[in-house]
């Protein structure tokens, strides 16, 4: 029909003829861009300038002074110019002493450098607030110690000279009272003091600055068992003398300062233990004002030291 002929050749008409390739001319258009950048990274975006803001207002700050952790003196610490300076005169072992860069070198400070000079003791400077992070009341010279190494009941024992004295603590907790009981007991000629393992104070950095470095020159041991180490002192042949404040028997009365004691000291706020105080061979107390509740326990320890150390000078 010739209405279908001239429907037929309408359609062939409207295909398009086949075009050419473009020769490679358009192949970057192919190439990847990679990845899309982050939000910050991108200039005109939100989260790119509040990046600029704050790398405009924190330019120009001084950075932090505080030591970074891997340069803080590792163990404890001995903190101050006269403990440092006890410390490195009876050359207890450390690792390293440090110095703040502005400190007023002063008679004991150059005594302090001096003695680590020569015993070949690492010197290190740093920033005061670096020194005053470690410890505020540096006065801007620290000493890194090492692990106190305890002695034993019987190398006190050894080292003792008649007639012997010894301080035993049962249960001090407060390491500023240890280092005070220390340093009495260094005072008044004591062949050693002995504590527990548990319950009670170690040689920590306090306790060092508390002795004023005569926890460098006294034994000092550390005992699992009190109460054996007391039969261990009576078979030396040594007397046990406690003491505590509720005790009706007052030091005055002590006739047996002259001879080979040991010194028993409770803790802070009981005092001492029941088992202490039965295996103890006299127990005494010291007169104070009836205003005053009780003694300090390194108070009590250094009057009984003093009036130890009065009665052997008589005798």
């Amino acid at each position: 029909m010739a209405g279908n002929s001239s429907r037929k050749g309408a359609i062939r008409a409207s295909k398009k003829a086949p075009t050419g390739g473009t020769g490679g001319k358009n192949k970057k258009r192919l190439t990847g861009k990679g990845p899309t950048p982050k939000a910050e990274d991108r200039p005109y975006h939100a989260a790119a300038k509040r990046k600029k803001a704050v790398a405009k207002k924190t330019a120009g700050k001084t950075p932090s002074t505080r030591a970074p952790r891997g340069d803080r003196p590792r163990g404890e610490i001995v903190a101050g110019r006269n403990a440092v300076l006890e410390a490195l005169r009876e050359s207890v072992p450390s690792t390293e002493l440090l110095v703040a860069r502005s400190i007023e070198v002063d008679d004991r400070v150059a005594e302090s450098l001096k003695l680590a000079l020569h015993l070949g003791l690492p010197i290190r400077e740093a920033h005061r607030a670096e020194v005053e992070g470690i410890s505020p009341n540096s006065q801007g010279i620290i000493l890194a110690i090492k692990p106190y190494q305890y002695s034993s009941f019987e190398e006190i024992m050894q080292r003792a000279k008649y007639p012997a004295l010894v301080v035993a603590l049962d249960g001090v907790t407060d390491p500023r009272n240890l280092g005070a009981i220390i340093r009495s007991a260094a005072a008044f000629g004591a062949a050693g003091v002995i504590m527990t393992e548990r319950r009670a104070a170690s040689m920590t950095a306090s306790a060092w600055k508390s002795s004023a470095g005569a926890a460098a020159r006294l034994p000092i041991a550390q005992v699992t068992n009190l109460a054996r180490t007391i039969d261990a002192a009576k078979k030396e042949g040594l007397f046990v003398v406690g003491l505590d404040g509720e005790s009706e028997e007052l030091i005055s009365s002590m006739k047996i300062a002259a001879e080979a004691i040991m010194i028993v000291v409770g803790s802070e706020g009981k005092g001492l233990a029941r088992l202490t105080r039965e295996k103890c061979d006299l127990v005494i107390s010291i007169p104070i004002s009836a205003t005053t509740e009780s003694l300090n326990a390194s108070v009590a320890t250094a009057i009984a030291l003093f009036f130890v150390d009065q009665a052997r000078r008589k005798a």
